[in-house]
């Protein structure tokens, strides 16, 4: 979890040396999303969040729907707009108006929550993209069905369907924790990945449904 999403009475929690604004907070799940002592009730509209990839899979075997791949993804988060930084164009808060969920302030410390919200957001906080599809870009990290793979720049232009194994998985979007000063992954165009095994409070993940 986040550091400034911990609250004070969860027990044990753990840093993280390499990113310190990371804790390990035990029994933190889906249902729990700020440890055994908080609840998801209330938040239904929110994204699912301490779901790791392999949890999303199960869930697409039960519900009969699928991961995106990255290619399907991007193309979806696009809207129709084709070489723009966001779903909306190429300006962040173009107008001082702000079109997704992110980290204002002074990362790590400082979240103005200019934006609405600190933490998750309810996916329907702001404006669909050209597709009516909300929250494509910041709030949460969405998991894709694809490996990671750093040539995938190289990749076919006709729906890329990434290598046949790998170590991590794909993520994309961004979530609320991307801020200008440490990353600017909250565009479109830009990729990130983790074990297919690992979750934490800003990762969660969208299905595709296939048509008839």
């Amino acid at each position: 979890m986040f550091a400034g999403l911990v609250p004070d009475d969860v027990p044990d929690v753990r840093g993280n040396a390499p990113a310190p604004w990371w804790r390990q907070v035990v029994d933190a799940d889906w249902r729990h999303p700020e440890g055994p002592y908080s609840s998801s009730e209330g938040r239904g509209d929110h994204p699912v969040v301490h779901v790791s990839w392999l949890d999303a899979q199960a869930y697409c075997a039960w519900s009969g729907t699928c991961l995106p791949t990255e290619a399907e993804w991007e193309y979806a988060a696009r809207g129709g707009f084709d070489r723009r930084r966001f779903p909306w164009g190429d300006d962040l808060a173009p107008g001082g108006q702000h079109h997704m969920n992110v980290f204002q302030g002074t990362f790590p410390g400082h979240n103005s929550g200019e934006d609405g919200w600190i933490g998750t957001c309810p996916v329907t906080a702001f404006q669909p993209n050209g597709f009516g599809l909300f929250n494509m870009t910041g709030n949460v990290w969405e998991w894709c069905s694809d490996w990671f793979s750093v040539t995938y720049s190289m990749a076919p232009r006709a729906d890329p369907q990434g290598p046949v194994w790998g170590e991590r998985r794909v993520m994309r979007g961004g979530s609320y924790l991307c801020h200008d000063s440490y990353s600017n992954r909250c565009r479109v165009a830009a990729r990130s990945s983790n074990s297919p095994d690992r979750c934490s409070g800003n990762i969660g993940f969208r299905v595709v449904i296939s048509g008839n």
